[in-house]
């Protein structure tokens, strides 16, 4: 299990990855009330929601201080 860097959440990695449709141009489609993602600097980062992805997106460095990765 992946470990939310904003709010500590444990994160079922693969709950987050699965697809549960596709769009109307046929990229996949994730469920984010399950768990979401973000790749950044080479590596992937699991959060709880949209809400703690976007706060990481904001200003990752400082969570992954925090986090001592």
């Amino acid at each position: 299990m992946a470990k939310d860097l904003v709010c500590g959440s444990e994160i079922n990695e693969e709950a987050a990855r699965a697809e549960t449709g596709q769009t109307a141009h046929g990229a996949a489609e994730v469920d984010p009330q399950k768990g979401t993602r973000s790749f950044y600097d080479g590596k992937w980062y699991y959060f709880c929601g949209l809400e703690c992805r976007g706060k990481f997106l904001v200003g990752p460095n400082t969570y992954l201080e925090k986090a001592g990765a």
